[in-house]
């Protein structure tokens, strides 16, 4: 039972009077669901259902309660804080929705190998919490409607959630395992968006870097994303600046205010960013550094048009500066491997193997060009040295045999593998690499620092250049025609039946003449000595020594007695079978010889 006061007296004991008439004592009803939402509405009557008298002032009372006073002598009192307002109330039958799809698997169909399911994300702000709903389209023949219940979405395995600041128009996301494209939003959830461009080229290693600024229009909030373009050295982090109400004018105690604080309230702010401060073709400060907008998208332009009565949204050509382009230096070659090969390295992180002429190679398989050589050097055991040079057709490569001498105190064998040897005198820009035509009887070449003097070489090389004429330059040509002359008149008398013994003056003349082009390419020979050193042999002065007596000779003064046209002039020098004319033979070797050794040859 319920008293109240009489009329004007205090409502304490002995002054209450109940009323005998009054039976319900009951509260109306102030909370309730509709279509699954809580919410609250005023009450209408009183206890009991008793009448409400509720105070009613006019709009001048109103204003009279509004205005504050204003002191001389102190600062006004702060006005309290606002009530407190549960999310719950504050946003209220607050929902963003994104239109977006999937794509679904279809491995049982031979029509179709996937399907594109247009889904609606329902994100509720009151609690975070979000579902899926697919519109039902009749006679589908699929499970439709709602395909994620309202509930918060977790994010990833760390125990976050989605919040709305993850969900944007162009962006994936992936829930429970299937990844969703958002492609629109409502009007409610829609934002400005603007192409911006901020030049950092007055600093060092500076660049013109391409964003986008969100301007979401349900709380005055900015966001910075940056624009990631792929192999562009930089990180995948999106955001630049986080979603946030952005101050435009400070206060002026701003001047003494520190620079860094946790967040920035009212009373330092004097202005903050709105829509109408961005614009296309203007530039923006944000955080102290400035955007040029260049260009927005199409909801921003005719939000602009409604809203501002703006029609000049002309997109801004934003001119690249150009590269400033930076010569590559090739290092030196180093010598090691092929110069080919190890010039990728120049060139890729991962080098791959330079190409091949493949058509090249199945045309002259096993097809070799074969030279005798001898080595260059100041030393006299490496001057009887001998070797073999074989040109590969098929690659261009050289490689180089020393064949074993028993006896000599050197181990033959390989002296150089398969490789491709460059001229002197190549850089890495312009690299020369030795040809057949390069290789001709006398020439030197130059392998790694060694000095090679080509003194013979195979028929085949003779030929295989005679059948291909037109690739090879004639003096190589003549050359080789030159060196093989002498073996093919040989061959012709040997088949013939004239005698070898009955050797003409002229021929061994002209033989003479031929080993003494010969001896000039053997730098290393001393004539002189050579002559001295027959002489000194023959102690009878008979002009006749043993033919073992005569090799040995040779062999100690390094003659090339293994050359054909001096075997050829020691035959026709013979006399019997064991003894040799050296006489002839030193006709060879010119020299200015001494007086007894003239008359002795006069004789």
């Amino acid at each position: 039972m319920s008293s109240e006061p009489g009329p004007g007296l205090p409502f304490l004991p002995g002054c209450a009077f109940r009323d005998p008439m009054k039976t319900s004592f009951h509260r109306s009803q102030t909370l309730g669901y509709k279509n699954g939402f809580a919410f609250s509405r005023l009450p209408t009557v009183g206890i009991g259902r008793e009448r409400l008298y509720v105070n009613q002032l006019s709009q001048a009372e109103l204003d009279e309660l509004s205005k504050r006073p204003m002191l001389t002598y102190r600062q006004a009192k702060q006005a309290p804080p606002s009530g407190f307002i549960p999310a719950h109330v504050a946003f209220d039958k607050k929902i963003l929705k994104f239109d977006a799809y999937f794509q679904e698997d279809v491995p049982l169909s031979a029509e179709e190998h996937y399907r594109i399911r247009q889904v609606a994300i329902y994100y509720y702000l009151e609690d975070d919490s979000m579902s899926v709903i697919e519109p039902v389209v009749q006679n589908s023949g699929l499970l439709q409607g709602k395909l994620i219940r309202r509930h918060r979405v977790p994010k990833n395995d760390g125990g976050d959630h989605y919040h709305w600041k993850d969900l944007n128009r162009g962006m994936n996301i992936t829930m429970y395992g299937r990844l969703y494209r958002i492609v629109d939003c409502d009007p409610f959830t829609q934002v400005l968006r603007f192409y911006a461009m901020w030049d950092d080229t007055d600093s060092i290693f500076g660049e013109n870097r391409p964003y986008i600024i969100h301007y979401y229009l349900a709380d005055d909030t900015v966001e910075v994303r940056e624009v990631y373009k792929q192999n562009d050295g930089r990180d995948p982090f999106p955001i630049l600046i986080k979603r946030q109400r952005l101050p435009k004018t400070f206060v002026d105690k701003k001047k003494t205010f520190p620079s860094c604080v946790l967040e920035i309230s009212d009373q330092e702010v004097l202005e903050w960013y709105t829509a109408k401060d961005f614009a296309v073709g203007k530039s923006t400060t944000l955080l102290g550094r400035t955007f040029f907008i260049y260009d927005c998208d199409e909801f921003t332009r005719n939000f602009y048009r409604d809203k501002f009565g703006i029609t000049d949204f002309q997109p801004v050509e934003i001119k690249k500066k150009p590269l400033e382009e930076v010569p590559q230096v090739i290092p030196p070659y180093n010598g090691f491997g092929v110069l080919e090969d190890s010039l990728q390295n120049c060139f890729s992180l991962l080098p791959k193997p330079p190409r091949k002429d493949v058509i090249k190679m199945l045309e002259n398989d096993h097809r070799v060009l074969r030279y005798q050589v001898a080595l260059e050097s100041p030393n006299p055991e490496d001057r009887k040295r001998r070797f073999i040079l074989s040109y590969f057709l098929s690659n261009d490569m050289i490689s180089i045999y020393e064949p074993p001498v028993r006896n000599s105190g050197i181990i033959g064998g390989k002296y150089l593998g398969k490789t491709r040897v460059a001229k002197p005198g190549s850089t890495t820009e312009n690299v020369m690499y030795y040809e057949p035509s390069d290789l001709t009887i006398g020439s030197t070449i130059e392998v790694f620092g060694h000095r090679f003097v080509i003194t013979d070489a195979d028929e085949y090389v003779l030929n295989y250049m005679e059948s291909n004429a037109e690739s090879f330059p004639t003096a190589t040509l003549q050359s080789l025609r030159d060196h093989f002359r002498p073996r093919q008149v040989l061959k012709e008398t040997a088949k013939s039946d004239i005698p070898m013994l009955g050797t003409s003056d002229q021929e061994m003349d002209e033989l003479i003449v031929q080993v003494r082009e010969e001896m000039k390419l053997h730098k290393y020979l001393n004539n002189k000595s050579i002559q001295e050193a027959f002489l000194q042999c023959d102690k009878d002065g008979s002009g006749i020594l043993d033919k073992a007596k005569f090799l040995a000779l040779c062999d100690s003064l390094s003659v090339p007695t293994n050359s054909f046209l001096v075997n050829k002039l020691i035959d026709l020098c013979s006399c019997g079978e064991d003894k040799i004319n050296y006489r002839d033979f030193l006709r060879a070797f010119p020299c200015d010889l001494p007086p007894e050794a003239e008359e002795q040859d006069q004789q």
